[in-house]
C-alpha cells in the first residue's frame, strides 16, 4: 500500500532545512530568515534545530562554520 502524507527525508536535510541553514550560515537572525522566507521566527528555529540534529552539530555557531567550510553539505 502506498504511503500517504508528506515525503520524509530521514537523516538528510529537507530542501527547506537546507535553505534555512544556508541563511543561518550567513549570520542572519531567525527573524531575518523568517522575513526572507515568509516564516515565523519559531518555524525558523525548528528548522535550524532539525538541521543541527541531522548534521550531528552542537550549536548554530558550529553549523555556520561547518556549512562554510564543507561545501558538500550545501549541495
Amino acid at each position: 500500500m502506498p504511503r500517504r502524507g508528506r515525503k520524509g527525508y530521514g537523516e538528510t536535510l529537507s530542501p527547506r532545512e537546507l535553505e534555512v541553514a544556508r541563511l543561518a550560515a550567513q549570520n542572519l537572525t531567525n527573524r531575518e530568515i523568517g522575513e526572507r522566507l515568509f516564516l515565523s521566527p519559531r518555524t525558523v528555529e525548528i528548522h535550524i534545530g532539525r538541521a543541527l540534529r541531522k548534521l550531528g552539530l552542537p550549536s548554530r555557531t558550529v553549523l555556520t562554520e561547518d556549512l562554510l567550510r564543507d561545501g558538500s553539505r550545501t549541495a
